[in-house]
């Protein structure tokens, strides 16, 4: 692999994928809307793009590239405002996914791998029953519906043309500067707010951002996999009540739980328009990412103390 292009660079996960990839001596180009000091000063090629859509044009961006990852997309939207959701998330990660894979395949690409969302499978896993890539697909969002749709025009792409693809479903990404709802926890943790998770009980899984953009890597350079689905954790599975205590315990801020009843919590929730956020940290969301030790021998580099502790 002489050069990757990391598309996304400047974003959560993709900056950290970027200098993942520089620290192995790879030659990284990363794609966004503009440039950036940090980038250029770690000697990270940074190629101006126009917004992710079926014309965007990758021609320069591709230039002398062997692997690309995938990292932009349409996410996080907590107030949208677009007059139809799930054409807007079609364009932007279904659509100009499929335009990106075309090009880079007529480019000579060799690998694409493909950042998508563990909200394929679903919402919520059944107790004891957690995620696998073997699941039929059930997307439970219009964000998760584009990401289905592109995973399964990769693959037809794939067939046709002979470039493999890697597609990855993280659950929750967390890390230092990660957005959405880890965000808000931190900031309600540093603000000594009392926070009404301390009788639940759920199980959800994780990674680190640090440890996704080492699988990352792995699946670029790992000839097993090719063409492969991958859910990926920590793999340490916590209740919400656990993780605010680890972050308590690693900001060094003793932890202010009250045990509110899960169905009143939701109730309370939804009168002041929280629903759909407490629905995300209080349900079940648990998957099983054996096949990636399984198949590629892959183990997260850091621990979920090590992990928190980066975090904050």
């Amino acid at each position: 692999m002489r050069r990757v292009l990391i598309t996304g660079g400047r974003g959560f996960i993709g900056s950290t994928v970027a200098h993942y990839f520089s620290s192995k001596d790879i030659v990284v180009r990363i794609s966004s809307r503009k440039t950036t000091n940090i980038n250029i000063k770690n000697g990270i090629e940074n190629c101006i793009t126009s917004d992710l859509n079926a014309d965007t044009d990758w021609s320069e961006a591709l230039i002398g590239v062997d692997v690309v990852v995938h990292c932009a997309g349409r996410a996080h939207i907590l107030r949208d405002t677009s007059l139809d959701s799930l054409k807007a998330f079609r364009m932007a990660n279904r659509d100009a996914t499929i335009n990106l894979a075309r090009q880079a395949a007529t480019l000579g690409v060799k690998r694409f791998i493909f950042l998508s969302s563990v909200g394929v499978n679903g919402a919520i896993s059944m107790p004891n029953k957690p995620f696998t890539e073997n699941d039929v697909p059930a997307p439970h969002s219009e964000y998760a519906i584009s990401k289905l749709e592109a995973e399964n025009e990769l693959f037809v792409i794939s067939k046709t043309t002979g470039m493999e693809v890697v597609v990855i479903r993280p659950p929750l990404v967390y890390g230092c500067a990660a957005p959405g709802n880890f965000a808000l926890l931190i900031k309600a943790i540093s603000s000594r707010v009392p926070l009404p998770f301390g009788a639940i009980k759920n199980l959800r899984s994780m990674i680190f951002v640090e440890n996704l953009a080492d699988f990352i890597f792995q699946a670029t350079i790992n000839p097993r996999a090719a063409n492969q689905i991958f859910l990926i954790s920590d793999g340490e599975d916590l209740s919400i009540s656990e993780v605010i205590r680890n972050l308590s315990n690693a900001m060094k801020i003793r932890p202010f739980l009250l045990p509110v009843p899960l169905g009143l919590l939701r109730v309370l929730a939804k009168c002041v328009g929280a629903h759909g956020a407490v629905n995300k940290l209080c349900d079940n969301l648990q998957i099983d990412s054996s096949k990636a030790r399984r198949l590629l021998g892959w183990s997260p580099p850091f621990s979920r103390d090590e992990g928190f502790s980066r975090s904050v």
